[in-house]
């Protein structure tokens, strides 16, 4: 059965072998099979046996015969004759083969046809013909190939437009229509000369941004309702209706998807549509500016390649969100505004540069750093935000940073390091005071120990010496301080560099060469300076002769002529000689007068001077009787000769003769009576101080301290110390006098004296810094003793009745010994109570009252007067503290009113008494001021229209008065009937200096306003008018006041500033107080004009001894100024007295730190004084840089420009505060103008001269062109209003300020800061004739530059160019033309590139052909334009990867010709092989084969170390990586030759040691994933530890 059906079945087909359908034919047309598909055959080769087949095995026979043969092989062969080696006629023949060939194969190359490309024409269609052409255009499935014939011609513009959206035209046939319709309407103009291939881009751009803004215009805003009209309005805009909204929506949208295709083929200007969007940007309302802003957003990356376009933006940017800020709504407009801000963010990202506008940063920049901003919080998965927002911020910092040096803003706060060291010196050594402790002043602290040479420590020698003698300092301790001083770090310094002889140099030097001691008026003071120091040991007189003698020094003989005398005669002269020997003395009279000389002027002098002292110090010299009373005045018109002489008289007259003998006039004191002693000292006293021999006069007063027995001696050795308690504290003494003022006290205290005073003197000197503890602990026992003892504490204290009748009746009462005793019962009764001493005042004060009525007789008033007087001076003794706290308290408490009663008879008496306790010490200075003349002061400033004028004045007459008596009086009577004693004045001037020390000195400060205001207060009678008028001058000229005044400065400017600042005075009353002001710094007479302080010349007034009180007139004068030109009655005077200070300021050449001075002290001055001290400085600098000599050079300008810069200095930090409250100024209108034409000619000199010179003039001129520049940007900083003439100067400027820009940017002139600084000034510049522009819609690029030239380009840095870049108007040429040229070849076969090429987007029309794989040059980009030429090369056509039928690894083995597809993607498929499972597991290792890229895998058919690629025409890029694949010739030939991918083949390629060695390494690699390939660095070779081999 089974064999019945097969014999039924059918027979089998025979089974035929075929190929893959992918598989390629070996040949077009030659049938040679397929490469390496050989299926069976019936009769083939191999299935014949032979006996050659069966022995050696089968083998094909070579496809040509000897292939594996080159010729190499034929041009190395031997023959009979020899090889062929060296014969040259080989390589000819092989060059004249290959060239053979390659003729032949071009020749065979069908030439490429002319170009046959004709623009599809336009025809006249009826309108259902146009109608059908417009469906087809819209129709996808209509190919253009059929439309392209023609196209109908009609609709223009916008109706053209419309008429694509009606028809829903797809975009890109859309986009081929238009660019036919455009072609057409150019293709007339072609063959014109002025052709402009971009011009109808242009008038394209314009027709579709006007549709836009057509359509844009449909969204309107409803108006706002008029106020006053009762008109009900309707409002109804297209996005509001559904239908209307689609509509507009369907329209736009169309629109913006033509936009796109239009802006990225050039078909529309790009600089023409940019501009539209900025200037759309700025003039749309906010509806609009949502549409508008989105389209910024997306070709805002053309708008950042210029910054003429990108500031009208950002400008634009920044209104839009004030105006959504200030408006109802902008909670809908959230969107908008983060768009804006956006906006904002890419472009400081970008083009940082476009926010160098000082301009929009003054006015936005709070709004610009909060758009900036980042988010409030950021996540770890934000890093990319993080990072760009971190970017923005180092970028808004560096544009604060640069607006902010344009406007000169937050500059950085100089230090006075020269200047301001000096003030601070002065102002350090004018503290000096009673309470200063010398030991803790470190004058000199900032020298260096090893380096006492140093100019540091000079200059502060300088300006100590200079502080000691100088006129325009106050008080006599400055010569003692100066010593003290030196003296003090010359001990801590002597074991080290400072010695002896290097300290004495740097005196001799200062003696030498300073100009303060060449002054005729300071001889006095340096010769007593020069003697302290010889004194102190620091100052060597024997040393200082020879010097000069050495230096052959002439004009020191006093017989030599004056016109020829030498600086140093006269200190040699007048410095004193302290413990000197008979030779120095010998060898300076031999100087002076000669050696022959026996009688010299000195000793004349000297006798004088011993004749006058006798006569008024008679007890010393062994008289018996003392001259009338002394005084003051007399004493000084008795001792002319002994005031008169020099100083080396004075102190060997009372060195060696006068204190010997006072000395032992002290001895025996105790035999004299006690009034004759105290007179004897007094007068010697005052004798020692018009000396200023302070020294003997401690001396004298340390040896009466401790032998006198004297009550009244011993307080007035007190007084003395107490007056004159600053010098010594300057000498430093205070240890010793407190010292011995505690030894007196316990010889006194275990003698049973009283010793109370010194008690209180003891703690003031020694103010718990001198005595040891145990001392201090007696002084502190004693004294509360005496307090326990004077007030003892009880829990019911005696009360005190308010009215005490014996006080009234003490002034009846003759008895000489009444006073005390009333004294004492009262104290003995009441010394329980707290206020018995206030009552007792307070019935003083009442009985006072009585007295001119219990008599009429002045004599006998005083008489009662000077009765309580010693009562009260009484009272005083029994008290701890004084009566001076009860009177104080009295008179500022319940005194307020009675004083005003008070008649004047009852003043008269209470003077007496007020003078008599003052002299006695009971009732201090500062007592009296405080409770009586300041509040009478005040009360007189204050009189208004309830001013009583019998009261008050007699109050205020009296009061001031006093106050001349004790302030400013050298001497004051208590009373007619009291004799006038010398020691009563010394009173006086002890007690009054409390006055000028603090706590005190700030109310007198404070109070000298208000007697100003007195004097010039109306209401007051005329006399107290000239009372306190003359009450001011003397006040302002008292130097014990001055000195006060330097000491403490900020005292004075406080009290000048409160009654001014506080508004309570009139303005008419301000000048007066700083005029009052001005007498007290600078010593200058009464004149209402407030520049008479700088009448003595800037450089006394900025002298550092002098700098502090300078800075507060001139604050206090210039505000005078602001107020005065605000009124219109003063405003003339006010302006010409700014004038005249400006000019007597900016005139001067002063040094950077004097003009940082006067900057500062002008700052936060009034608008007014502020505008006009800017204008003068505006016009001095004008002045300055017109000065210019004949032939201009770089160094004069480099001068001017530095003369000028003292100026500006002071103009900036002027300005300064102005700027920041946005103070608009109002310049001077013809000064701008001059000053910008100078800063032009200024440029231009510079431009030019850069051109012509090449040696170090550069520099000189870069500095001058940095200060031009920024004297530009300060004018520029006021935005006011700019003329016409200003405004054609700065257009003319741009361009050469832009040179200047080129020349710092490359060159030999290049320099980083300059280009930088001259950049942001051209920005600035710009931006300001923008700002300024009378157009409202400017062309962005009007004012920017239009070329980059010069010589040096070739250096330019890249971050240069790429700035520069953004100024031209040039926008980046389309991405089709970008970098192409036109190009030839010269005759030499060069390549020679000419000019760019043009886009021309309305002539390159889309070719419509299909691809048949011929070459038809019918497009309308002729191929002759490229020079192509046929090759016979077939292109591959590119397939999808879907579509492929090839497997992709076997491509380019089956094709050896042009390939189609991108270079990118040819690149990776060619690079990027399957690596086989083998492979990947042990064989990626590290070998001979590879390479420096790694680890690569290696194939069993490469040689070792070969890289063998295919010879098609393939193109890779430069950074891939070359191909490790066979050539496909390599597959050809013997079929057993073919190796596995492991190179274990038969033939042995790929085997042997090499690939052995590639495979043992390659096994310590498991995986290939630990191979990274990167483009970039080539990486170095893995070094892989071979694994070691096996036993």
């Amino acid at each position: 059965m089974k064999q019945e059906k097969r014999g039924q079945e059918p027979p089998s087909p025979i089974y035929e072998s075929l190929p893959p359908p992918w598989l390629p034919k070996s040949h077009r047309t030659a049938d040679v099979g397929y490469p390496g598909f050989h299926p069976p055959r019936p009769g083939q080769d191999e299935d014949v046996l032979s006996d050659k087949h069966i022995k050696d095995g089968f083998l094909l026979p070579l496809p040509v015969p000897d292939e594996h043969q080159s010729a190499a092989v034929v041009f190395l062969q031997q023959d009979a004759k020899g090889g062929r080696m060296f014969d040259q006629s080989v390589l000819a023949d092989l060059e004249h083969l290959m060239n053979d060939i390659f003729t032949r194969k071009a020749d065979s190359t069908v030439a490429i046809q002319s170009s046959t490309f004709k623009i599809p024409s336009r025809v006249t269609m009826s309108d259902t013909k146009r109608q059908t052409w417009f469906a087809e255009l819209a129709n996808p499935d209509v190919p253009l190939s059929k439309l392209g014939k023609s196209v109908p011609h009609g609709a223009k513009g916008h109706d053209l437009l419309d008429l694509l959206h009606t028809n829903n035209v797809a975009i890109p046939r859309a986009v081929w229509f238009l660019r036919v319709f455009g072609a057409n309407e150019t293709a007339g103009l072609r063959n014109k000369p002025s052709y402009n291939p971009t011009q109808y881009s242009v008038d394209w751009a314009i027709v579709v941004t006007s549709y836009i803004k057509k359509q844009l215009a449909d969204i309107a805003l409803p108006s706002a309702p008029r106020p006053g009209m009762n008109i009900k309005q309707t409002f109804k805009g297209v996005l509001s209706d559904a239908e209307s909204r689609d509509r507009w929506v369907s329209r736009f949208t169309y629109c913006l998807k033509l936009l796109r295709p239009f802006y990225d083929e050039g078909l529309v200007d790009h600089r023409t549509f940019l501009t539209w969007i900025i200037h759309q940007m700025a003039a749309c309302n906010l509806a609009q500016a949502g549409f508008v802003a989105h389209l910024a957003d997306e070709y805002l990356d053309g708008v950042l390649e210029k910054r003429p376009l990108a500031k009208p933006l950002l400008d634009a940017c920044i209104a839009k969100l004030n105006e959504i800020r200030t408006i109802s709504a902008q909670g809908h407009l959230n969107k908008l505004e983060e768009i804006l801000k956006s906006l904002i963010q890419r472009i400081c990202v970008t083009l940082p540069d476009t926010f160098v506008s000082p301009s929009t940063w003054l006015a936005h920049s709070s709004l610009l750093r909060s758009a900036l901003a980042g988010p409030a919080d950021s996540g770890p998965s934000d890093c990319r935000r993080r990072d760009f927002q971190q970017f923005i911020s180092d970028n808004l910092i560096d544009i604060q940073r640069r607006n902010d040096a344009m406007l000169f803003r937050n500059l950085p706060p100089r230090k006075l390091e020269r200047l301001g060291s000096l003030v601070l010196d002065i102002q350090i050594l004018n503290s000096i005071c009673s309470s200063t402790d010398m030991s803790t002043i470190s004058f000199f602290s900032s020298q260096i120990p090893d380096c006492t040479s140093s100019s540091s420590f000079v200059d502060k020698l300088d300006t100590l010496l200079t502080w000691a003698v100088t006129p325009l300092q106050y008080g006599s301790h400055r010569p003692y301080a100066a010593v003290t001083l030196l003296r003090a770090y010359h001990e801590r310094n002597a074991r080290r560099e400072l010695s002896s002889a290097t300290l004495h140099d740097h005196l001799f030097d200062w003696l030498d060469s300073k100009p303060v001691v060449r002054e005729a008026g300071n001889l006095r003071a340096v010769a007593g300076l020069f003697g302290k120091l010889m004194k102190s040991g620091l100052f060597d007189y024997a040393a200082y002769v020879q010097r000069l003698v050495a230096r052959g020094e002439e004009g020191l003989s006093l017989s030599e002529p004056d016109e020829t005398a030498s600086l140093h005669r006269n200190f040699l002269r007048w410095i004193p000689l302290q413990n000197t020997t008979s030779s120095l003395l010998n060898q300076r009279k031999v100087i002076f007068y000669g050696a022959r000389a026996r009688q010299t002027p000195e000793d004349v002098c000297e006798r004088e001077m011993r004749r006058e002292i006798r006569a008024i110090l008679p007890l010393v010299f062994g008289g018996d009787t003392l001259p009338p009373s002394v005084s003051m005045a007399s004493l000084r018109t008795s001792c002319p000769t002994v005031l008169g002489a020099p100083c080396f008289e004075q102190v060997r007259t009372i060195k060696q003769w006068l204190l010997p003998n006072l000395h032992k006039f002290t001895s025996r004191s105790q035999s004299l009576d006690e009034i004759s002693t105290l007179k004897t000292y007094s007068t010697a006293v005052e004798l020692l101080r018009y000396t200023h021999s302070y020294g003997s006069l401690l001396e004298l007063s340390l040896s009466v301290l401790s032998q006198t027995s004297h009550a009244e001696l011993l307080t007035a050795v007190g007084e003395v110390f107490h007056r004159f308690a600053t010098i010594w504290t300057a000498m430093n003494v205070t240890g010793t006098i407190a010292s011995t003022l505690y030894s007196t006290y316990l010889l006194w205290r275990t003698q049973g004296g009283k010793a109370r005073s010194l008690l209180t003197l003891i703690i003031e000197m020694d103010d718990g810094r001198q005595l040891d503890a145990t001392a201090k602990t007696q002084v502190e026992n004693d004294n509360s003793a005496f307090t326990n003892a004077l007030a003892p504490k009880t829990d019911h204290p005696e009360a005190v009745p308010s009215v005490l009748p014996e006080i009234l009746l003490l002034a009846e009462d003759s008895k000489p010994d009444a006073p005390t005793i009333l004294a004492n019962s009262l104290w003995y009764r009441y010394r329980t109570s707290g206020d018995w001493a206030w009552k007792v005042w307070d019935n003083i004060v009442a009985s006072l009252r009585q007295v001119p009525v219990m008599s009429e007789d002045h004599e006998r008033r005083h008489k009662y007067a000077l009765r309580y007087g010693q009562f009260l001076l009484n009272v005083d003794h029994h008290l701890p503290g004084g009566i001076d706290n009860d009177v104080l308290q009295w008179f500022l408490g319940t005194g307020k009113s009675e004083v005003l009663g008070l008649t004047l008879e009852t003043w008269d008496v209470l003077r007496v008494v007020l003078l008599f306790l003052c002299v006695r010490g009971a009732l201090s200075t500062t007592t009296l001021l405080q409770g009586l003349v300041y509040p009478a002061w005040q009360l007189g400033a204050d009189a208004g229209p309830l001013y009583q004028p019998h009261n008050m004045e007699t109050f205020i007459q009296a009061a001031s008065k006093l106050f001349d008596a004790l302030v400013l009086q050298e001497e004051c009577f208590i009373s007619p009937i009291v004799p006038q004693e010398l020691l009563d004045a010394q009173r006086i001037h002890t007690w009054r200096q409390d006055a000028f020390r603090e706590p005190h000195f700030t109310l007198l400060a404070s109070n000298i306003p208000n007697l100003v205001l007195l004097e010039h207060n109306n209401v007051v009678s005329d006399e107290l008018r000239g009372i306190a008028r003359d009450l001011r001058l003397r006040t302002c000229e008292s130097r014990d006041i001055r000195q006060s005044c330097y000491r403490n400065l900020d005292a004075v400017r406080r009290g000048f500033e409160h009654p001014i600042q506080s508004g309570m005075v009139a303005e008419t009353l301000c000048e007066p107080l700083v005029n009052a002001l001005k007498m007290i710094l600078s010593e200058s007479n009464e004149d209402t004009d407030v520049n008479s302080f700088l009448s003595t010349g800037i450089s006394s007034v900025l002298s550092p001894c002098t700098l502090a009180a300078t800075a507060v007139q001139l604050q206090f004068g210039l505000r005078q100024l602001g107020r005065a030109l605000a009124c219109e009655s003063t405003k003339q005077g006010a302006s010409a007295s700014l004038d005249k200070m400006t000019s007597l300021i900016f005139h001067h050449s002063m040094a950077s730190e004097e003009a940082y001075f006067i900057a500062e002290m002008a700052r936060g001055v009034d608008g007014p004084v502020a505008i006009k001290f800017i204008n003068n400085g505006f016009k001095s600098i004008v002045d300055i840089l017109n000065r210019a000599p004949a032939p201009s050079t770089p160094e004069s300008l480099l001068a001017r420009v530095g003369r000028a810069g003292e100026v500006l200095r002071v103009l900036s930090h002027v300005s300064e505060p102005l700027r920041e409250e946005g103070t608009e100024l109002d310049l001077d209108v013809s000064t701008q103008e001059r000053l910008a034409k100078i800063v032009l000619e200024s440029f231009q000199f510079a431009n030019t001269t850069f051109s012509k010179t090449t040696d170090h003039s550069l520099r000189v001129i870069t500095e001058a062109v940095i200060f031009l520049a920024r004297l530009l940007q300060f004018d520029l900083g006021f935005f006011g209003t700019r003329t016409t003439h200003f405004r054609e100067t700065c257009e003319r400027m741009m361009p050469v300020l832009f040179d200047l820009v080129v020349i710092h940017a490359c060159g030999p002139a290049q320099d980083a800061v300059a280009f930088a600084l001259l950049l942001d000034t051209l920005y600035f510049l710009i931006d300001d004739l923008f700002l300024h522009s009378r157009t409202s819609t400017p062309d962005p690029f009007k004012y920017y530059p239009t070329k980059l030239q010069s010589p040096h380009l070739h250096s330019l840095p890249g971050s240069h160019r790429v700035r520069l870049m953004t100024l031209f108007p040039h926008l980046r040429p389309n991405a089709v033309v970008q970098d192409l040229v036109h190009a030839h070849r010269d005759s030499t076969g060069l390549l020679v590139y000419g000019a760019p090429v043009q886009n021309r987007p309305w002539e390159w029309i889309e070719n419509l052909d299909k691809d048949d794989g011929m070459i038809r040059n019918n497009a309308s980009l002729s191929l002759e334009l490229f020079g192509a030429k046929a090759t016979g090369d077939h292109l591959i056509g590119y397939v999808q990867d879907e579509e492929r039928c090839i497997p992709t690894r076997l491509e380019s083995v089956f094709e050896d010709k042009l390939t189609a597809e991108s270079v990118f993607r040819r690149d990776w498929r060619e690079t990027r092989l399957p690596a086989h499972s083998d492979v990947r597991a042990g064989e990626r290792g590290v070998g001979e084969g590879a390479d420096e890229l790694g680890t690569l895998p290696t194939f069993g058919l490469q040689k070792p170390g070969s890289r063998r690629v295919s010879p098609s025409s393939s193109v890779r890029s430069r950074g891939s990586v070359s191909s490790v694949r066979r050539s496909p010739a390599s597959l050809s030939g013997n079929r057993s030759a073919v190796s596995t991918r492991e190179g274990t083949g038969e033939s042995g390629i790929g085997s042997g040691p090499a690939a052995e060695r590639k495979r043992k390494a390659s096994g310590s690699v498991d995986d290939d994933d630990e191979v990274e390939i990167i483009e970039g660095p080539i990486a170095k070779k893995l070094k892989v530890k071979p694994k070691p081999k096996k036993k």
